[in-house]
């Protein structure tokens, strides 16, 4: 028999510092093939430097906090909030950016702490 695996409010729990000084990441869960490998967590930005960060995986991001800046380096820049979708393909470069505070729940196709 195959059981879950209950992570409880993950939005409760401390987030490390990432890069910099202002921004924050913590793998939760992982999936159990290593061959496909499945990463989710939070990422924090707090007000400070913006941060660009190059995929080398695909991912999709749940904005659930906050407010974030995000580009793609095509001039192109979101306003993204609460409730918004992202997919970030494997190689895309994104700057994020935040007047305040914003944060993010991630499901990315790597392995824990492979960010």
């Amino acid at each position: 028999m195959i059981k879950m695996d209950y992570k409880g409010k993950i939005t409760n729990q401390e987030i490390p510092l990432f890069e910099g000084n202002n921004a924050y990441l913590r793998d939760f869960a992982l999936s159990n093939d290593e061959n496909a490998p499945i990463t989710a967590g939070l990422f924090r930005l707090e007000k400070g430097d913006s941060i660009t960060y190059e995929y080398t995986y695909e991912e999709m991001k749940l904005i659930i906090d906050g407010e974030f800046y995000i580009s793609d380096g095509s001039g192109e820049e979101v306003t993204a909030t609460a409730g918004d979708l992202f997919y970030f393909p494997k190689g895309s470069i994104i700057t994020f950016r935040t007047d305040d505070y914003a944060v993010g729940y991630f499901v990315g196709q790597r392995g824990v702490d492979e960010a």
